[in-house]
């Protein structure tokens, strides 16, 4: 566990070894914030990576969504969403669980052009499975910035494995 003041230490590559894989395949978020530095505490850096994120352009926050793998897929992920969906069963789904996710991604995926995206850290499979199906219905707009809320709330969650408050 780093201190802020570690981070706020770190030369650039220490400081992107850290923090560059908060945003899941987007270390250009943190390489942006690298020169912000000094941050005051584990929140002020995450508001400066929300506000990179919130004044990038709709292709750039595009790419972002995108580079989320889809929940229940057995593609290859960061070890960050591996663990993730691990620790809410997702790894371990049953043949029959596994194509309900499979068939609701595609239905999701046809739909939006993106993932779902959703913090699953303390959520179980059946509350993710409910809440793709209700979220499913939502428009694209709404879901995309759903979708880049459940991003920020991921990277916090990252952030604090890695930062103590």
């Amino acid at each position: 566990m780093y201190t802020i003041k570690n981070i706020n230490d770190t030369t650039h590559e220490q400081f992107m070894e850290i923090a560059g894989g908060v945003f899941e395949h987007s270390p250009w978020i943190t390489e942006k914030a690298a020169g912000l530095k000094p941050f005051t505490s584990l929140y002020h850096l995450h508001q400066e990576l929300v506000k990179i994120v919130e004044n990038s352009s709709y292709e750039q926050k595009l790419a972002l969504i995108k580079a989320h793998p889809n929940l229940g897929n057995r593609a290859a992920m960061t070890v960050d969403s591996i663990q993730e969906q691990k620790g809410a069963g997702l790894q371990s789904l049953t043949p029959e669980e596994y194509n309900q996710f499979i068939s609701m991604n595609q239905e999701y995926m046809n739909k939006f052009g993106f993932p779902f995206i959703l913090a699953v850290r303390g959520k179980n499979k059946e509350q993710i499975y409910v809440a793709m199906k209700e979220r499913v219905h939502h428009s694209k707009e709404i879901e995309f910035e759903t979708a880049l809320s459940e991003i920020y709330k991921i990277a916090l969650l990252r952030l604090e494995e890695k930062i103590t408050v």
